[in-house]
């Protein structure tokens, strides 16, 4: 949206203030990821001043479009999720004031970019040397939980000579991590015929790019990490010996509630084979506790096999009922106060198990991506964690810490780890 706007004569600002467009790309995933989107809007509507626009794109608008504009009387416009490319004619049509306002602009059904139109604009968020490349958009599967076919619509696979074009582009802008991206990494190219779609397309990035230093899978769905993509992986040491691969709960009965895959033997023999093929492999997942009809049993199981795999990391969420989801049925049975005290068990397992793994990485040297800087400390990633959701690495410089002498932001540097915490590591800086 932004380069949109920015080729139709707009440029960005730092503060709200400054702004003549206020775009709030909002999530509606579940009810807290709703509330805290009203929220940003109701904050931006009370101080909104004339002649600024505010518009509620996203998620939650395609979903929710007319309960937000009830709810936020100072929208102007409203974008659902397939449709920011519209974004400069959304514009216009509000300057002009030729619609109603708020101006609905969610046409069904919902669909992706065509790729003939704007064909320079780079479909992937940028911030410092990484960037997050979406692949597809959309979601096949029938979790009982899940609301995303209800807002994204079923899978859509993005071309694969858009892909890699993208991404060739990307390392000339200087990227040096391309985080892949989609509700399902592991469906991509089913919809165009692609047998282990996601394992062809690694191959051709790795190919146009060799010199992109990491590559990362992220949103792996189980059941469908196949031989030939842990093949993939150990063959390109640019890919990441990293997964994030969400499992949701580890027993199979509330697994099979969930509509999920419930075969854990397939998990310990995939994530036994991913470990022996990539010794310094790195996993993260994520569990949902308080399903409705999970009981004390099959918490407990989830627990012992948090301890017995030994995950790097683990995101954890209350269950969160969800209108018009399958499991809506069940209701929404267990306590509040159950859902919280189980959350907080396994999240204290999880802390112990992460302090322990972390603290395995003291006295080694690992490669870490520089993101900014935290009073007289650098402060980066390595490969075992990705942006925005696993853990930091603090580094104290070597030697001399003049703001000229120290690499810059989006290098690449090696760091000798010093020191571990529950999520983050402490290391010092190597010449």
């Amino acid at each position: 949206m932004a380069q949109l706007l920015v080729r139709d004569g707009y440029k960005p600002v730092l503060s709200s203030k400054q702004a003549s467009i206020l775009i709030v790309n909002t999530c509606g995933f579940i009810e807290a990821a709703r509330e805290e989107s009203y929220s940003e809007l109701r904050t931006l509507a009370a101080a909104k001043r004339p002649g600024q626009l505010l518009i509620a794109a996203g998620c939650l608008t395609q979903r929710y479009g007319q309960e937000v504009a009830l709810r936020i009387p100072g929208v102007d416009g409203i974008l659902g999720t397939r449709h920011w490319m519209d974004i400069v004619q959304v514009v216009r049509e509000l300057r002009l004031g030729t619609c109603p306002e708020p101006l609905y602009h969610i046409p069904e059904p919902p669909r992706l970019l065509d790729e003939k139109e704007h064909d320079s604009v780079v479909r992937a968020s940028i911030f410092g040397a990484s960037a997050y490349l979406k692949i597809a958009d959309g979601c096949r599967r029938t979790c009982a939980f899940c609301a995303i076919p209800l807002i994204k619509g079923s899978a859509v696979s993005r071309p694969p000579q858009t892909i890699l074009d993208e991404a060739v582009h990307l390392k000339e802008l200087g990227v040096r991590e391309l985080n892949l991206i989609a509700q399902d990494t592991t469906d991509y190219g089913h919809d165009l015929g692609m047998p282990d779609g996601l394992a062809t397309l690694l191959e051709r990035i790795t190919a146009v790019i060799p010199e992109m230093d990491w590559l990362r899978i992220l949103y792996a769905f189980p059941g469908y990490v196949t031989d030939r993509l842990i093949d993939v992986m150990v063959r390109n040491p640019q890919i990441l010996p990293y997964l994030d691969m969400p499992l949701q709960h580890a027993h199979p009965d509330t697994l099979k509630r969930m509509r999920r895959p419930a075969n854990m033997e397939w998990v310990h023999a995939t994530i036994g084979k991913m470990r022996q093929s990539l010794p310094k492999l790195a996993i993260r997942t994520v569990f949902i506790v308080g399903y409705p009809g999970e009981t004390e049993a099959e918490f407990q199981a989830l627990l012992d096999f948090v301890e017995e795999m030994r995950f790097d990391h683990v995101g954890a969420f209350q269950f969160s009922f969800e209108p018009g989801t399958a499991s809506e049925t069940l209701g929404d049975p267990v306590p509040v106060e159950v859902k919280a005290e189980r959350f907080q068990r396994l999240m204290e397992l999880q802390q112990s198990i992460s302090l322990q793994i972390n603290q395995a990485q003291v006295g080694q040297t690992l490669d870490v991506l520089l993101e900014g800087f935290n009073n007289d400390l650098l402060v980066g990633r390595s490969y075992r964690d990705a942006p925005e959701i696993d853990g930091l690495v603090l580094i104290e410089p070597a030697g001399s810490k003049s703001p000229a002498r120290l690499p810059a932001i989006g290098s690449l540097v090696p760091v000798r780890i010093t020191g571990a915490m529950a999520y983050d590591l402490a290391g010092t800086l190597i010449k």
